[in-house]
């Protein structure tokens, strides 16, 4: 039997008790998505690099069919009342778009990491993973720029 670990705040929305089987869970989940990551190539500078000078399709393939199959499953989510696996129902709340400065500026910063990187954030850990020592200054910067986000997000015209 699993025993509370830690507790994990949700904007908005409470806070989770997180097991030690939720932990392992988890990371069995990401070790899986890192080797997917590897074997379909998105993790691969050279395939960004194609996508970003619209010389191949794969990518655009494998973000279209993302796009597709995430949402399938919010629609999925909506009509069926999906709940977790702790028995709460899911809820996604809506959108507040303003006047859409903070996906247009904050979409601007993610691509020109991606592209100057080679690599969003998911692959960066499969990459180090994978033996690309280099990626720990990638996540380093991610890391900096998530705690610089927090300590601004406050001022920021959200």
């Amino acid at each position: 039997m699993s025993t509370p670990t830690g507790t994990v705040a949700a904007p908005d929305r409470g806070t989770t008790n997180l097991t030690t089987m939720d932990f392992v869970v988890y990371l069995l989940l990401g070790i899986y998505l890192g080797v997917v990551f590897m074997k379909s190539e998105v993790v691969a500078w050279f395939r960004i690099q194609e996508m970003f000078r619209f010389q191949a399709f794969h990518m655009y393939g494998i973000i279209g069919s993302a796009v597709i199959v995430a949402a399938a499953s919010v629609a999925a989510i909506k009509k069926l009342g999906v709940k977790d696996a702790h028995g709460n129902p899911i809820t996604i709340p809506p959108k507040e778009m303003g006047k859409g400065y903070r996906y247009w500026i904050g979409g601007t910063i993610f691509g020109l990491g991606w592209g100057l990187l080679g690599a969003c954030p998911g692959p960066i850990f499969a990459l180090l993973g994978s033996g690309v020592s280099v990626m720990i200054v990638a996540i380093v910067g991610a890391m900096l720029g998530t705690w610089t986000y927090a300590a601004l997000r406050p001022r920021l015209p959200h």
